[in-house]
Protein backbone atom coordinates (compact mmCIF):
# COMPACT_ATOMS: atom_id res chain seq x y z
CA UNK A 1 0.00 0.00 0.00
CA UNK A 2 1.07 3.45 -1.17
CA UNK A 3 2.22 5.48 1.96
CA UNK A 4 -0.04 8.36 1.10
CA UNK A 5 -2.88 5.51 1.43
CA UNK A 6 -1.34 4.43 4.55
CA UNK A 7 -1.37 7.75 5.96
CA UNK A 8 -5.08 8.58 5.31
CA UNK A 9 -6.39 4.77 6.48
CA UNK A 10 -4.81 5.80 9.41
CA UNK A 11 -5.92 9.31 9.65
CA UNK A 12 -9.71 7.78 8.90
CA UNK A 13 -9.47 5.54 11.38
CA UNK A 14 -8.28 7.45 14.43
CA UNK A 15 -11.43 9.76 12.89
CA UNK A 16 -13.61 7.17 13.15
CA UNK A 17 -12.85 6.46 16.81
CA UNK A 18 -13.31 9.98 17.81
CA UNK A 19 -16.56 10.12 16.36
CA UNK A 20 -17.19 6.59 18.33
CA UNK A 21 -15.76 8.11 21.61
CA UNK A 22 -17.81 11.29 20.86
CA UNK A 23 -21.15 9.07 20.80
CA UNK A 24 -20.52 7.08 23.60
CA UNK A 25 -20.07 10.39 25.37
CA UNK A 26 -23.25 11.93 24.35
CA UNK A 27 -24.78 8.64 25.21
CA UNK A 28 -23.59 8.91 28.61
CA UNK A 29 -24.55 12.51 28.91
CA UNK A 30 -27.66 11.48 27.82
CA UNK A 31 -28.23 8.55 30.01
CA UNK A 32 -27.50 10.72 32.93
CA UNK A 33 -29.88 13.47 32.24
CA UNK A 34 -32.43 11.07 31.79
CA UNK A 35 -32.22 9.96 35.36
CA UNK A 36 -30.74 12.80 36.95
CA UNK A 37 -32.62 15.50 39.43
CA UNK A 38 -31.85 17.87 37.51
CA UNK A 39 -34.34 16.48 35.01
CA UNK A 40 -36.99 15.20 37.05
CA UNK A 41 -37.21 18.44 38.79
CA UNK A 42 -37.68 20.29 35.25
CA UNK A 43 -39.84 18.13 34.28
CA UNK A 44 -41.86 19.05 37.44
CA UNK A 45 -41.56 22.65 37.37
CA UNK A 46 -44.67 24.36 36.39
CA UNK A 47 -44.92 26.67 33.23
CA UNK A 48 -47.02 29.22 34.41
CA UNK A 49 -49.09 30.43 37.24
CA UNK A 50 -52.13 28.49 35.76
CA UNK A 51 -50.36 25.26 36.45
CA UNK A 52 -48.76 26.45 39.80
CA UNK A 53 -52.57 26.81 40.56
CA UNK A 54 -54.17 23.49 39.09
CA UNK A 55 -51.12 21.74 40.48
CA UNK A 56 -51.93 23.15 44.11
CA UNK A 57 -55.46 22.49 43.71
CA UNK A 58 -55.27 19.17 43.17
CA UNK A 59 -52.61 18.31 45.50
CA UNK A 60 -53.87 20.37 48.66
CA UNK A 61 -57.16 22.30 48.10
CA UNK A 62 -59.98 20.85 50.99
CA UNK A 63 -57.39 17.61 51.79
CA UNK A 64 -56.60 16.95 55.45
CA UNK A 65 -52.98 16.80 56.85
CA UNK A 66 -51.12 17.00 60.01
CA UNK A 67 -49.45 19.76 61.06
CA UNK A 68 -45.67 19.18 61.72
CA UNK A 69 -43.79 22.58 62.78
CA UNK A 70 -44.77 25.74 63.80
CA UNK A 71 -42.85 28.64 62.25
CA UNK A 72 -45.23 31.74 63.46
CA UNK A 73 -48.29 33.20 64.31
CA UNK A 74 -49.67 32.90 60.91
CA UNK A 75 -46.98 30.15 59.09
CA UNK A 76 -47.29 26.41 59.57
CA UNK A 77 -45.86 23.79 58.44
CA UNK A 78 -47.69 20.37 57.19
CA UNK A 79 -46.76 16.53 56.43
CA UNK A 80 -46.93 16.63 52.44
CA UNK A 81 -43.52 17.40 50.65
CA UNK A 82 -43.50 20.52 48.76
CA UNK A 83 -41.06 20.19 45.54
CA UNK A 84 -37.35 19.07 47.51
CA UNK A 85 -38.62 20.16 50.81
CA UNK A 86 -40.12 17.42 53.08
CA UNK A 87 -42.77 19.38 54.41
CA UNK A 88 -45.41 22.00 52.90
CA UNK A 89 -44.74 25.56 54.68
CA UNK A 90 -48.33 27.15 54.55
CA UNK A 91 -48.89 31.06 55.14
CA UNK A 92 -52.28 32.04 56.49
CA UNK A 93 -54.59 33.99 53.60
CA UNK A 94 -55.27 37.92 54.60
CA UNK A 95 -54.21 37.89 58.41
CA UNK A 96 -50.26 38.87 59.37
CA UNK A 97 -49.31 38.03 62.58
CA UNK A 98 -46.67 39.92 64.62
CA UNK A 99 -42.80 38.29 63.96
CA UNK A 100 -40.77 36.23 65.71
CA UNK A 101 -38.53 35.41 63.54
CA UNK A 102 -37.48 38.24 60.72
CA UNK A 103 -34.18 39.24 61.64
CA UNK A 104 -34.91 42.85 60.71
CA UNK A 105 -37.87 43.74 62.69
CA UNK A 106 -36.60 41.24 65.52
CA UNK A 107 -39.17 39.76 67.92
CA UNK A 108 -42.59 42.02 67.84
CA UNK A 109 -45.12 42.89 70.60
CA UNK A 110 -47.26 39.84 70.94
CA UNK A 111 -45.52 37.28 68.31
CA UNK A 112 -44.33 34.80 71.24
CA UNK A 113 -48.40 34.63 71.83
CA UNK A 114 -49.76 34.48 68.62
CA UNK A 115 -47.06 31.75 68.01
CA UNK A 116 -48.02 29.68 71.12
CA UNK A 117 -51.75 30.42 70.45
CA UNK A 118 -51.11 28.59 66.73
CA UNK A 119 -48.88 25.99 68.06
CA UNK A 120 -51.40 25.24 70.81
CA UNK A 121 -54.76 25.08 68.55
CA UNK A 122 -52.51 22.97 65.32
CA UNK A 123 -49.43 21.19 66.33
CA UNK A 124 -49.83 17.36 66.26
CA UNK A 125 -52.98 17.85 64.76
CA UNK A 126 -55.23 17.31 61.50
CA UNK A 127 -55.98 20.40 59.83
CA UNK A 128 -58.14 21.00 56.13
CA UNK A 129 -56.38 23.25 53.27
CA UNK A 130 -58.19 25.43 51.49
CA UNK A 131 -56.86 27.89 48.64
CA UNK A 132 -57.93 30.70 46.47
CA UNK A 133 -58.44 30.21 42.54
CA UNK A 134 -56.80 33.51 41.75
CA UNK A 135 -53.71 32.77 44.07
CA UNK A 136 -52.15 29.74 46.02
CA UNK A 137 -48.68 30.98 46.28
CA UNK A 138 -47.12 33.66 48.20
CA UNK A 139 -43.80 35.80 47.31
CA UNK A 140 -41.54 33.01 48.83
CA UNK A 141 -43.03 30.49 47.61
CA UNK A 142 -45.48 29.34 50.78
CA UNK A 143 -49.11 28.03 50.29
CA UNK A 144 -51.58 30.14 50.84
CA UNK A 145 -54.74 28.71 52.19
CA UNK A 146 -57.14 29.19 54.77
CA UNK A 147 -56.29 26.61 57.90
CA UNK A 148 -59.81 24.65 59.34
CA UNK A 149 -59.16 23.24 62.32
CA UNK A 150 -60.44 19.96 63.71
CA UNK A 151 -63.53 21.82 65.21
CA UNK A 152 -64.71 23.33 62.23
CA UNK A 153 -63.23 26.70 63.23
CA UNK A 154 -60.96 28.44 60.61
CA UNK A 155 -57.33 29.56 61.92
CA UNK A 156 -57.59 32.83 60.33
CA UNK A 157 -60.92 34.33 61.75
CA UNK A 158 -59.65 32.70 65.40
CA UNK A 159 -56.43 34.53 65.19
CA UNK A 160 -58.18 37.77 64.05
CA UNK A 161 -60.88 37.55 66.42
CA UNK A 162 -58.74 36.79 69.31
CA UNK A 163 -56.67 39.65 68.94
CA UNK A 164 -53.53 38.10 68.11
CA UNK A 165 -53.38 39.07 64.44
CA UNK A 166 -54.18 41.79 62.12
CA UNK A 167 -56.29 42.02 58.90
CA UNK A 168 -53.48 42.40 56.48
CA UNK A 169 -55.26 44.22 53.44
CA UNK A 170 -52.61 45.05 51.00
CA UNK A 171 -53.89 42.18 49.35
CA UNK A 172 -57.10 41.15 47.96
CA UNK A 173 -58.97 37.93 48.90
CA UNK A 174 -62.67 36.03 49.50
CA UNK A 175 -63.03 37.47 53.15
CA UNK A 176 -61.12 40.94 52.57
CA UNK A 177 -64.00 42.84 54.03
CA UNK A 178 -64.84 40.13 56.74
CA UNK A 179 -61.67 39.76 58.03
CA UNK A 180 -61.19 44.05 58.32
CA UNK A 181 -64.61 43.79 60.48
CA UNK A 182 -63.14 41.07 62.44
CA UNK A 183 -59.90 43.14 63.17
CA UNK A 184 -62.02 45.93 64.23
CA UNK A 185 -64.13 44.32 66.27
CA UNK A 186 -61.15 42.63 68.50
CA UNK A 187 -59.98 46.70 68.66
CA UNK A 188 -63.39 47.42 69.75
CA UNK A 189 -63.09 45.28 72.36
CA UNK A 190 -59.42 45.53 73.30
CA UNK A 191 -58.78 41.84 72.61
CA UNK A 192 -55.09 39.73 72.64
CA UNK A 193 -52.67 42.72 71.27
CA UNK A 194 -55.12 44.94 71.21
CA UNK A 195 -55.37 45.94 74.59
CA UNK A 196 -51.89 47.42 74.69
CA UNK A 197 -50.67 47.55 71.48
CA UNK A 198 -48.89 51.48 70.41
CA UNK A 199 -48.43 52.53 67.45
CA UNK A 200 -44.58 51.95 66.86
CA UNK A 201 -45.49 48.65 67.72
CA UNK A 202 -47.37 47.37 64.77
CA UNK A 203 -45.74 46.19 61.75
CA UNK A 204 -44.70 48.93 59.21
CA UNK A 205 -47.18 48.21 56.74
CA UNK A 206 -50.33 48.59 59.02
CA UNK A 207 -48.72 51.99 60.53
CA UNK A 208 -48.34 53.86 56.99
CA UNK A 209 -52.50 53.30 56.67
Amino acid sequence: MPKEHKTIYAMSRRRRSAIFALCLLLAAVFIWLEHSPIRSKLRRQPKSEQQITARDFEKYHKKTFAVVNIVDGDTIDIDIPDGNDEHTRIRLWGIDTPETKNPDVGIMYFGPQAAEFTKLLTLGKPVTVYLEEHRTRGYYGRLLAYVQLPDDRFLNKVLLTEGFAYADLRFRHSFYHMYSQLEASARSRKKGLWQNVTRNQLPEWLQKK
